[in-house]
């Protein structure tokens, strides 16, 4: 794929300018996706590209910042990112049936993750995926049961996190080592040729910014966009059940669904399992198929 002009990410600060930039680019329908990425499978016209991309760069931001927490430049995070979108943008196949935001999701988040784990000052993680998701999974789960990352673990906490995240405590103690390795001065230099620039300067303020929300919310929407999908393989009174009993705030009985269907109870709550794991199924074929291509 040729160069695409996005939006700069600035080195330093600016950058709820550059977010204010990405959000100013349109949001693609389902069908003027489609036919952009035809236009790009089939004619590699760019200018299909470059607005395959932008669409999603609000994505990217919103990734990005939930790695904020690891001492990197969000700068940095979003640039990587937007390697990943791109690489999803040459590789979506429009004929699969899922939107491009399913799928890219897949490609920015490893793109990020991997710079992440380039960019950590310790010993070089081995590349079994469960040592690296236990890195990335391991600071969340502290927030969790409200353990204060101020660096060794007492044998209590070490016992805690083993038994939530199901990993040995050697395993636990050998990675919170390794991510405390990280510590220093807020006010020690980034590095001998950064003169000046500190690393509090890296640290971002973990309240949510507009345009994170914003983002979430459009994340959301791509989930609903994929249930919709997933349900238009069901018959219409098996999507008439699991509307009213799984997806309505104030669900209907199985004794009125029986009543409106004309069949008994027993009956409506077969109907609504196998709905269910008809939806299940497809969703997890989609997500599965996605993580297999990424």
């Amino acid at each position: 794929m040729a160069a695409l002009s996005l939006p700069t990410v600035p080195v330093e600060g600016g950058l709820s300018s550059y977010f204010r930039q990405a959000w100013l680019f349109p949001l693609l329908g389902k069908e003027e996706e489609y036919m952009l990425a035809v236009r790009l499978r089939d004619y590699g016209d760019t200018e299909a590209a470059h607005k395959m991309v932008t669409s999603h760069l609000r994505l990217v931001a919103k990734i990005a910042m939930g790695y904020r927490g690891y001492g990197l430049p969000v700068a940095d995070l979003v640039s990587e990112g937007n390697i990943g979108l791109m690489k999803a943008v040459k590789k979506f196949d429009p004929e699969r049936g899922f939107r491009l935001s399913t799928y890219a999701m897949w490609w920015i988040r490893a793109s990020i993750t991997e710079y992440v784990l380039r960019s950590w000052s310790m010993v070089k993680l081995g590349s079994m995926a469960a040592q690296k998701k236990l890195f990335f999974s391991l600071r969340k789960m502290k927030n969790r049961l409200n353990i204060i990352d101020n660096g060794e673990l007492d044998p209590e906490q070490t016992a805690a996190l083993s038994d939530a995240m199901n990993v040995s405590e050697k395993e636990i103690r050998d990675m919170n080592r390794r991510l405390s390795a990280r510590d220093a001065s807020l006010n020690a230099p980034l590095s001998r040729d950064d003169e000046g620039i500190e690393f509090q300067d890296t640290l971002v303020d973990e309240r949510p910014l507009a345009e994170a929300l914003t983002a979430d919310r459009q994340e959301l929407s791509f989930r609903r966009e994929l249930l919709v999908d997933a349900m238009d393989g069901l018959s219409e009174r098996e999507r008439e059940i699991i509307t009213e009993r799984r997806l309505s705030e104030e669900p209907l009985t199985l004794e009125v669904l029986g009543q409106r269907f004309g069949i008994s109870r027993e009956r409506v709550r077969q109907l609504e399992v196998r709905a269910f794991e008809k939806v299940s199924k497809a969703m997890l074929a989609a997500a599965a198929e996605v993580e297999g291509a990424a």
